[in-house]
């Protein structure tokens, strides 16, 4: 009997309930780690964990909104209560909210976005930083954008905060690489068939698109690799 690569394993996944992160709980899952699921839709957690199962996988939903910080940290504690170390965090659940001109950005929208893609995901690496330690080979690994990188018009709001989590996110690798087994992890999904893709390009054919599973799987790669912290990887078709 083979072992699987992530056997024994412990990921957290974010986003889970569709698209990427959905698809990325069961890529680590098939590859034998146990899959905690988090995202504010229970109905779409227990489909993927249903499918988690049925491939016999193992795996734990966790319905909570990322944007209530205290969330984060009872989140912390239940499953510290449970497990001594967390192996792999997977920082992928983001909001696109309008594409707009830089003086026409929606200052409540934008601010709800920065705590979701930016603060929420600062939140998720303190409250488990002790886990991620506690880990013989950590990996976190942060899901951006190429608008974080490429600038572009009307992706001002996005972009700024896929920027700052990829900074937030190495500098969080820059100041533990010498204290612990985390390695950190940039993935850039590139054109990918998800909803957040759909409602940003409406008349993009979809069928042009690769799949999340594509995505999806070099993550898990990714996280049974030998990768240098701090690599960032594009998917390409």
């Amino acid at each position: 009997m083979t072992t699987k690569p992530l056997a024994g394993k412990l990921a957290l996944v974010t986003g889970a309930s569709r698209g990427i992160g959905a698809e990325t709980a069961v890529a680590l899952a098939a590859a034998g780690a146990h899959v905690i699921l988090v995202a504010r839709t229970s109905g779409g957690l227990e489909e993927v964990e249903e499918r988690i199962h049925a491939a016999g996988g193992n795996a734990t939903i966790a319905p909570l909104d990322l944007i209530d910080g205290e969330s984060i940290g009872r989140l912390a504690s239940a499953i510290a209560g449970r497990w001594d170390a967390l192996d792999i965090l997977v920082l992928n659940a983001a909001m696109l909210g309008a594409l707009a001109s830089v003086p026409a950005i929606d200052t409540k929208e934008f601010a709800k976005m920065m705590t979701l893609n930016i603060s929420a995901n600062q939140a998720l690496i303190a409250a488990f930083d002790p886990m991620l330690r506690a880990s013989k080979d950590a990996r976190v690994v942060a899901v951006t954008s190429s608008v974080g990188s490429d600038v572009r018009p009307y992706w001002g709001a996005y972009g700024a905060t896929k920027a700052a989590l990829e900074v937030l996110v190495r500098a969080y690798g820059e100041e533990v690489k010498n204290i612990s087994a985390i390695r950190t992890h940039i993935v850039d999904p590139g054109a990918t068939r998800t909803a957040m893709r759909a409602k940003a390009f409406p008349g993009e054919d979809p069928a042009t698109l690769k799949g999340p599973e594509v995505v999806a799987q070099a993550i898990a790669e990714l996280a049974t690799s030998d990768a240098l912290d701090g690599e960032r990887v594009r998917v390409e078709p």
